[in-house]
Order: structure tokens, then sequence, then C-alpha cells
């Protein structure tokens, strides 16, 4: 061997990422500076850098270290104070907006009983693969990876586990192997049971989104979920109000089933920002459950979603 520096045996695209190259006694040990990369654009230098240096008459064993500093992933709770108030609707359409502002973004469906992320994210039936005994998040359509027990039991089977169980099973979803997600929304279940408390102690958001619907039981539920991350030192970005108006498709009259305003003067009797309001569509409904979220679109149906996307990232960009 002679005494050229051995990152010359390499290609200079891949050299350049290399900080330091040994050869000795039939040992290569490569050190990749790997910040800013994702886990697939890892794999793939660690592969070139093994099948080059293992053609070398040389070297018997080769190991690839990759050095970068750790992701610091910001975890976003959303949260509501019951069920049914569309808060999974409103997350995976958060997911997607916040994404095309510029986030790498990641989804955990922590519905453990009832979990809706594959529908509505379009990869029902995908399975997540495990690598070094940690899963592999889920790729979507709409380009948003994400893990949810939804993948990994069948659809029409019904959970009966006790509270440990569905806290284990969270840890599963969040120390999965993230790559290069920066913000991570947490789909949690609704109310401030288990879950939301294995959350807390575990893995405690950056912030929490609140979800609710216009009228007073809806309130009152939002407001006990607001009490339980107050209590964990969790600051609470804002509340939004869904299903707030119902446009008839055939007079156009706008009505409002639910009530209209609610979520908003709550949001002001809490001095707590209010995001903004989510109209009662069927077509956010019929995208849904097709796996098109309308938060795909640049229609007036997705503006809502973006609004408060720019919202939620101006206060994540306010926190450094």
């Amino acid at each position: 061997m002679s005494s050229t520096d051995p990152k010359a045996l390499l290609p200079d695209s891949l050299a350049a990422r290399v900080s330091t190259l040994t050869i000795k006694e039939g040992r290569a040990i490569a050190i990749v500076d790997a910040a800013g990369l994702g886990q697939q654009e890892r794999d793939d230098i660690e592969r070139a850098i093994t099948d080059i240096l293992g053609q070398r008459e040389e070297v018997s064993e080769t190991r690839v270290v990759m050095t970068a500093e750790r992701t610091q992933r910001r975890i976003i709770a959303v949260g509501s104070g019951k069920g049914g108030v569309g808060k999974s609707t409103l997350t995976a359409n958060l997911a997607i907006a916040l994404a095309r502002r510029g986030r790498k973004v990641g989804l955990v469906d922590a519905d453990i009983y009832g979990p809706s992320q594959p529908v509505i994210l379009g990869n029902q039936g995908s399975k997540p693969v495990a690598r070094d005994k940690k899963l592999e998040p889920v790729d979507s359509p709409v380009g948003i990876p994400v893990l949810s027990m939804g993948h990994l039991v069948e659809p029409a089977r019904a959970l009966a586990w006790r509270g440990p169980m569905a806290g284990n099973a969270l840890a599963q979803l969040i120390d999965a192997h993230w790559g290069d997600v920066d913000t991570l929304l947490v789909d949690l279940p609704p109310g401030t049971g288990d879950v939301q408390l294995t959350m807390l102690q575990r893995y405690k958001p950056m912030g929490a989104v609140l979800v609710s619907t216009p009228q007073d039981l809806a309130l009152i539920d939002a407001a006990r979920a607001g009490q339980l991350f107050d209590q964990a030192g969790v600051p609470v970005i804002g509340l939004v109000e869904n299903m707030a108006g119902y446009a008839c498709p055939h007079c156009g009259e706008v009505s409002d089933p639910f009530g209209r305003g609610g979520v908003e003067t709550a949001a002001g009797r809490l001095d707590l920002p209010f995001l903004g309001r989510i109209p009662l569509d069927l077509a956010i409904r019929e995208g849904s459950d097709r796996g098109q979220p309308p938060a795909c679109g640049e229609d007036a149906l997705a503006a809502p979603f973006h609004d408060i996307a720019a919202k939620v990232d101006a206060w994540i960009r306010a926190q450094g």
C-alpha cells in the first residue's frame, strides 16, 4: 500500500463525504460526514464504499461509520377531548401542508384502538419492516412517511389491550427509523388516557394542537385535554374548530349543525391562539376515504389546512 491518501481510492463524490479513511491490517474504516443526509442516502453511500473497497486485495473487512448530529426531531401532538371531531383528518392534512412548507414531516397514528391514517394517507394494506429491531416507516402516495397500528394488525381486528400494552405500542411507533424527519406529528386517541400519559412521560412534545367541533360538549372535553398538556408543561399551539359551517350543495345556503364560533370563543377565554376553522364538507370526507386529503390540492378546500399549517409553522420557528 502506498503512502497516498486512501481516499483517493474513492470517486470524488464519495471522497468529499469521507472525513477519514484508514486501511490497516486488512481492515478499512471510513468515517463519513452524514449531516443532512436521509436514511436512503446514507445506505447508498455505505453500500458504494463497501463495494469499492471490498474489491481491493489488501482489504478483507470494511466498516463505514456515519457521523452527524442527531436530527433534532420536534414532536407535535394533535389531540381532542372526544372522538368524532375530525382530529385524524386534520392531522393528515396538517402534515401534508407542513411538508409543502419545506418541513420533513412524519406521522405517527397513535390511536391504537381506532387507527385511520392508513386509509386517509392511502397506504392501507402496507406493512412496515423492521431493521435493527426498529420499524421502518411506511411511505404514502402523498409523500408523508407514517406508522400506525393499522399497518400492523388486520383492518377488522379489535384490539383489547390494557394500558401498558398500548404504551409499548406507542413506543414502537415513535422509536422508529424516521431518518431525516424533523417534525413528527402524533395523532393521539381522543381523551386523556394511557397513551397520552405514556407520550408525555417518555416523549414530551414540543407543542400540541387541539381539535374540537363548536358544540358545548366537545368544547368541555377539549378543555380537559388542554389541561393535561398544561399540567405536563407542554404548550398548546392553538385550537382548531372543525365541522364549522355546511354549505348546501343544492342551494348554497350555509348552516351550522354543530354551531359556529364556539372554539374561537373558548380559545379567547383560555387565552390560547385560535388557528382556524375547517368547514363541514362532503368533499373532505370523500377525499379522506379514498386516500386523497384535500391539502394535496390548491383549491378553496385546501386553503384552511394551509392557513393553519402556516400558523403552526410560524409557532415552531418562533421557538428557535
